[in-house]
């Protein structure tokens, strides 16, 4: 097997199988050689922010000299991006190894009779597979969906749990209220497992100090009041985190990005690099230049000079995007590139932005695909709640021509949609060299 032939295998699965039960998942990795014991793993769930979480931890590990895999979801170009050890996204001929191992296991569970193993579980298998022949010492392993029943919550003794904001979504899969959703996050907790968690919202807040009181688990919540904005730029932001929790209460820190929710994104990255390492063998530098030197994909990311590749798609993430645009608005014009799926309530998204920003110009495009919204059928909505000219554009290249043409010399965000994200950072790939070459860019 290739890595191509991999990857549509993989791809074929949502055809034929669905999520499973835990216990499924489980002798899938009871059958690998429970890969995961090998490895000190830090188990991060959220709605919003924990994958900046892992990213801001994995790079203050590895640069404190250890060695690091780190698992995330979802990818924006490539299978791969979801497996990296010490920053690098693992080869295909890496994963294809992997994969074979876990297709070996997977034909041998269902000769035995059990069910298939879905996406993301065939995923999460591949890659403890593939952490733990690179022996790597620690594992930040974030969540696909929820917590409580998601794959990667077989792990049984993670040497921390993180939980970052959570708010309303995926109410199809984990409840309608912010207690439920909650309770489905928290649901990573385990016994005697210390939780780092965000604690802005008192609702939040309970659910997770009920849950970490039943685990016996001792609680380090971070709350706004622990960090003081110091000096921001249109690429990062200056701070201070002082959370009283260690002796080292009062860090200085650079995150390099603009928006302000990464603030909590890195100070929770921060405290649980402080609750692991309680003999102090990670410095303060080291954990300064982590967060300074932490790269993202797609969260607010700054890939052309006045260009930001953002991924909000829920009521929460869109108030965030919201907030740095408006600290941008204050210096300088802004343009939106914008697109969305259908299964994303896009009406409420695009009265929200255009209620909140003005935009000097909008381009809107499309997603093709089974979840497409026609570029048009954007467009009128955005007509019904902005003043700005308003672009269609259809093709994701043309429109990011056409957006790039109306920046002029403001910024020029492209929200609204991963998929968008996915797109743009494809194209902007596949076309490097020019880019590096053409000073218009």
């Amino acid at each position: 097997m290739n890595y191509m032939e991999a990857v549509t295998y993989i791809e074929d699965v949502p055809k034929f199988t669905k999520k499973n039960k835990p216990e499924n998942t489980l002798e899938m990795v009871r059958r690998l050689g429970h890969p995961e014991r090998k490895m000190k793993v830090i188990h991060v769930a959220g709605t919003n922010g924990k994958g900046s979480v892992c990213a801001f931890l994995a790079s203050i590990l590895q640069g404190a000299g250890k060695r690091t895999g780190l698992f995330t979801s979802p990818h924006l170009v490539d299978l791969t991006e979801r497996f990296q050890i010490d920053g690098e996204q693992v080869t295909q001929e890496a994963f294809t190894e992997a994969f074979v191992q876990v297709k070996h296991v997977v034909d041998e569970m269902i000769a035995d009779g059990y069910a298939h193993p879905a996406y993301f579980e065939l995923l999460f298998g591949a890659g403890l597979v593939i952490f733990a022949q690179a022996e790597v010492e620690y594992l930040v392993l974030e969540t696909g969906l929820g917590g409580r029943l998601d794959a990667t919550n077989l792990v049984e003794h993670p040497i921390a749990t993180v939980l970052t904001s959570i708010s309303m979504d995926h109410m199809e899969y984990l409840g309608n209220t912010i207690e439920q959703i909650a309770a489905e996050k928290a649901g990573i907790i385990k016994e005697g497992v210390p939780v780092i968690y965000d604690g802005r919202v008192p609702e939040v807040e309970r659910v997770i100090l009920e849950e970490a009181e039943r685990k016996h688990a001792k609680t380090y919540p971070y709350y706004g009041s622990m960090t003081e904005i110091l000096n921001k730029t249109d690429k990062s932001i200056d701070f201070v985190l002082d959370t009283g929790y260690d002796t080292r209460n009062t860090m200085r820190l650079t995150v390099p990005y603009l928006a302000e929710y990464q603030l909590v994104n890195s100070s929770l990255a921060v405290i649980t690099t402080h609750v692991i390492d309680a003999e102090h063998r990670i410095s303060d530098e080291d954990i300064a230049a982590g967060i300074a030197r932490t790269k993202w994909q797609g969260r607010m990311e700054t890939v052309l000079p006045g260009v930001v590749l953002d991924g909000a798609h829920n009521a929460d993430g869109i108030k965030e995007f919201i907030r740095t645009v408006q600290s941008v608005e204050e210096r300088m014009e802004v343009s939106l590139l914008f697109s969305a799926v259908a299964d994303k309530e896009y009406e409420t998204m695009i009265r929200t932005i255009c209620e909140s920003a003005e935009f000097a110009h909008v381009t809107v495009t499309q997603i093709n695909g089974s979840r497409i919204v026609p570029a048009g059928q954007l467009a009128e909505v955005f007509r019904r709640y902005t003043k700005a000219p308003v672009a269609v554009e259809p093709d994701l290249e043309q429109a990011f021509e056409t957006a790039l043409t109306h920046r002029g010399e403001g910024m020029l965000f492209c929200a609204g949609s991963l998929y968008l994200v996915g797109g743009l950072k494809a194209i902007l790939r596949n076309r490097k060299q020019s880019f590096e070459g053409d000073k218009e860019y």
